[in-house]
């Protein structure tokens, strides 16, 4: 139970413990702006106009503030990697006013947004999800055009006109209706003279106080990588097609020194001038040897596409010298960008450079198209495949029994069901005293 919940604390305990202060930041902004709006003096009037649905909204309006603030920050690739008042009918408001129209296109860019966000959209069609998923930029315009709209206003003389408060030389049937509602809520209290008419003014719009920093902060490094990505030229050097529709990519860029682990975001214009697809470097370039490169794999109409540009009216199989290299579609590379692998040398048996520690063990849990893997330079991959599933539950009592007592670093980039089967062992293994700290790396 000692090591499971060592391995729980290690895996889990940051994400609940940031989950949690989220989720009280949220409900203390939620709970006060309601409680101001629902009890506050100043907005007697607005409350009985416009009734629960003021405090529900405004509150959510504060949570919405504090979220479109946060939203903004895992966005910053780069940082992160450094890191690492009316008597109308309410409903009239919606149609009639600013606030009102810009309130109902926010709920609408919202729900695009969220549908083609869906897994079953990303994987038929990303196009949609990704030009859809740009619309945060119409959301922000819009979001700062609905805060400075003033549609609802508070009472800025409550001292001299108190909540309910009766005119002196007015007997209307409101005034006694407006009267007999004080004194249902404060039977006690003698009746209140108004000293003046209530005057009311719109509020300081507050939405900037929260979203200008990390939206300034997130413009300043869209345009860092713009220029980082746009100034360097990207040469291809060589690409290679390998069996089931793999095909490597080799690159050079002047000044680009990623480490290994990180991933990069690449644009061919020639296929899309707007769509930025991730990868990761599968290659580094050392002292020697200058390249980095990739490998994809051809899924969808984007890759298809590239993959069509990358080896047309040549033999795919084909690596020429830089000086002799055919001509290859344009790319831009924005990067490199810091991602959980990036702490796979920060275990022991890295740090050691143990070649010994070194143990390949390869599954393939479909056979077909096996044979064209047989050629030579294939060797490496054959004489270490295994066929069917890997039995993971053996796999950590082995690798547990081999490190007692010590950390050990799971690393998973690929289905769903292997990482949640993965995560699982990792929080649950009880065995040699050992701490499975789980890695997950997702680009979807």
């Amino acid at each position: 139970m000692g090591v499971a919940l060592k391995s729980w604390r290690a895996n889990e305990g940051p994400k609940h413990l940031i989950l949690m202060v989220w989720i009280a930041i949220n409900v203390y902004l939620f709970w006060s702006t309601f409680m101001l709006y629902f009890s506050g003096s100043q907005y007697y009037y607005l409350h009985k106009m416009l009734g629960l649905g003021l405090c529900i909204s405004r509150a959510s309006a504060s949570v919405l503030n504090f979220n479109c603030s946060l939203v903004l920050l895992p966005m910053c690739r780069s940082l992160l990697t450094f890191l690492r008042g009316s008597q109308r009918d309410p409903r009239i408001l919606i149609i009639s006013t600013v606030a009102g129209v810009t309130g109902v296109l926010l709920v609408l860019v919202l729900f695009l947004m969220f549908t083609a966000s869906s897994s079953c959209i990303r994987v038929s069609s990303y196009e949609i999800f990704w030009y859809t998923h740009n619309l945060f930029i119409v959301f922000y315009v819009v979001l700062m055009v609905h805060a400075a709209g003033g549609a609802l206003k508070y009472q800025s003389n409550v001292e001299a006109h108190p909540p309910g408060c009766v005119h002196n030389n007015l007997t209307s049937l409101t005034n006694h209706r407006v009267a007999g509602e004080k004194g249902a809520e404060f039977p006690n209290a003698p009746p209140t003279v108004c000293q003046e008419e209530a005057r009311f003014q719109p509020h300081f719009p507050q939405t900037w106080l929260w979203v200008s920093a990390p939206l300034c902060l997130y413009c300043a490094e869209r345009l860092y990588r713009f220029i980082r990505s746009s100034t360097s030229p990207v040469t291809i050097v060589s690409v290679v097609s390998h069996p089931c529709d793999v095909v490597e990519l080799r690159m050079l860029k002047s000044g680009f020194k990623p480490r290994p682990g990180q991933y990069i975001l690449l644009n061919c214009p020639s296929v899309s001038s707007f769509e930025n697809h991730p990868f990761t470097l599968t290659t580094c370039p050392t002292e020697k040897n200058e390249t980095f490169g990739i490998h994809l794999r051809v899924l969808g109409d984007w890759t298809l596409r590239f993959s069509q540009l990358l080896l047309q009216q040549s033999n795919s199989s084909e690596i020429l010298p830089v000086m002799q290299q055919r001509r290859y579609p344009t790319v831009h590379v924005d990067g490199p960008f810091g991602s959980p692998s990036e702490e796979v040398l920060n275990y022991e048996l890295w740090r050691d450079n143990r070649p010994d520690y070194l143990n390949v063990q390869l599954y393939l849990s479909n056979t077909q198209g096996l044979q064209s893997i047989s050629e030579e330079r294939y060797r490496f991959l054959s004489s270490r495949l295994r066929i069917g599933r890997p039995k993971w539950k053996l796999l950590f009592q082995e690798i547990g029994r081999a490190n007692q007592l010590k950390r050990v670093g799971v690393f998973c980039c690929g289905p769903k069901g292997i990482s949640k089967a993965l995560h699982t062992l990792c929080n649950s293994n009880p065995h040699s005293g050992t701490a499975f700290e789980y890695n997950k790396e997702s680009f979807s």
